[in-house]
C-alpha cells in the first residue's frame, strides 16, 4: 500500500496550528478586524507592543508561508484575513502544552487542576454541569 493511500484510509488528524507569543498577538487583532493591513495591526498592537511596521509586515508575511495567514492584494493594498480559527489556535496550543507537561493525556492535567489550583465552587458546578451535558450528547449520538 502506497503512502497516499495510507494517508485516505482512517480518520485524518488536522494540521495543528502552534503560534508562537508574538503570532497570538497578531491573530488576536487580525480575528477581531479581519480583513485588514498590516499597518491596521501595528497601530493596534502600539500600546503594548513597540514594534515597527517593517517587524509586523515581515512577522504577517511568515504566518503566510506557515498557513495562518492569507493575503488579499487590492492594487497596492494587501489585507490579511485568517486561515485559521480562534478554536484550532487554541486546540493547537492545548495540545502543545498536554504533550511538554503531561505526555499528551488529558485526564493527568484535569487532575493536576484539580489538586494544585483547586476551583471556586461556582467553577466546580459549571464543570459537572459541562460532564453531563458531554453525557447526555454522547448517549444521545449513540441512540440515533
Amino acid at each position: 500500500m502506497t503512502a497516499s493511500r495510507k494517508a485516505k484510509k482512517g480518520r485524518r488528524k488536522k494540521a495543528v496550528a502552534e503560534l508562537t507569543e508574538a503570532e497570538w498577538e497578531i491573530m488576536g487583532v487580525v480575528w477581531e478586524k479581519e480583513p485588514c493591513a498590516a499597518g491596521t495591526v501595528q497601530e493596534a498592537l502600539a500600546k503594548s507592543r513597540d514594534w515597527a511596521y517593517a517587524t509586523v509586515k515581515i512577522t504577517m508575511d511568515r504566518m503566510v508561508k506557515k498557513g495562518f495567514l492569507e493575503i488579499n492584494k487590492i492594487r497596492n493594498l494587501q489585507l490579511f484575513r485568517s486561515c485559521i480559527s480562534e478554536v484550532e489556535a487554541r486546540r493547537g496550543e492545548l495540545r502543545k502544552m498536554l504533550k511538554r507537561a503531561f505526555g499528551g493525556a488529558l485526564t493527568p492535567m484535569l487532575k493536576f487542576l484539580l489538586e494544585h489550583e483547586g476551583l471556586s465552587k461556582e467553577e466546580a458546578a459549571q464543570l459537572r454541569e459541562l460532564v453531563k451535558k458531554t453525557k447526555k450528547e454522547k448517549i444521545n449520538k449513540v441512540d440515533l
